[in-house]
């Protein structure tokens, strides 16, 4: 397989930092019109037929590979029903630029798996600090009087939110170990597929009564989700993991906070305090430090 140049993969690595870092905002303005689950549902089931059809198009065989249905079945329930559940969830009360940082801690677990998993991306000290230092950050923005960014429900919202960067690196582990030759339009199309009618059937379970407000807002954010933060952004991110190692792919979301926090600030009013801003510091260091030293 041929290395791509410096400036493909760093342009890559832009654009989903531009991409991701807006999603965040978003999932929010979609949560206001579209229950959370219902929304998982339909964003997914949307980016699989569009990768589904794209795969057609350039003649992409899908399931061909020995150990390839497992991978599907693995990143659908990791990657996307559990991880995007989470998510969805919890932005009901947690803003859009404290999920983000909340879900840069991601490069930490990916960091700690990688050591055991992956022989040829084991930490050093430098990365044991950075993973500790990531950790301490962490414990600084749970310092926090979270019930201040929008009532009790959001500190509860944002312990159950780390759930979704930890099996998110689970996923991106067992992708880097095992999905060695497997298509990217594979590990996307059928695995949001399957999470489109996992959690279709979820969301027909638990929000047959919830409310729906399906204007121009809530369905261009709905659009905007499934298209360039599905469809486009995960096809990139496993054309990166071909190329790149794990914990250097997962650098990505070092950058995106600083997008969504801004974005959030801007066009949804919300509020950091001083010791998230501190907190987030110490995470992004800590991150910084854990996917150099290996």
């Amino acid at each position: 397989m041929q290395q791509p140049g410096r400036f493909l993969l760093v342009s890559v690595f832009a654009i989903l930092t531009l991409i991701w870092g807006t999603t965040w905002a978003a999932i929010r303005i979609g949560l206001q019109g579209i229950p959370p689950f219902t929304g998982v549902a339909v964003r997914f089931g949307i980016a699989a037929l569009v990768l589904l059809i794209a795969a057609r198009l350039r003649g992409v065989r899908l399931g061909a590979l020995p150990g390839e249905r497992w991978l599907w079945v693995a990143n659908a329930l990791l990657a996307f029903c559990i991880s995007y559940g989470v998510v969805y969830w919890c932005e009901q009360w947690v803003p859009s630029g404290l999920a983000s940082v909340l879900f840069s801690t991601f490069p930490l677990f990916v960091a700690i798996m990688s050591h055991f998993a992956l022989p040829q991306e084991r930490l050093t000290l430098r990365g044991a600090i950075g993973v500790l230092l990531g950790f301490a950050g962490v414990a600084v923005i749970y310092s926090q009087d979270l019930t201040l960014l929008g009532g009790p429900q959001v500190a509860f919202a944002a312990i159950v939110f780390l759930i979704s960067p930890f099996v998110s690196a689970i996923a991106q582990v067992i992708i880097k170990r095992w999905g060695k030759g497997v298509h990217p339009f594979s590990l996307t199309a059928v695995p949001m597929a399957i999470t489109a009618v996992l959690m279709g059937s979820l969301a027909f379970l638990t929000e047959r009564e919830a409310s729906f407000t399906l204007d121009a807002v809530s369905i261009g954010a709905l659009l905007y989700l499934a298209l360039a933060g599905s469809a486009v952004t995960f096809s990139l991110l496993y054309w990166l993991l071909a190329h790149l190692s794990a914990t250097r792919v997962s650098l990505v979301a070092y950058t995106i906070p600083v997008v969504a926090v801004c974005v959030g600030a801007l066009f949804l009013g919300e509020t950091i305090t001083p010791r998230i801003i501190a907190g987030s510091a110490m995470v992004l260091l800590g991150v910084f430090l854990a996917v150099r030293g290996r």
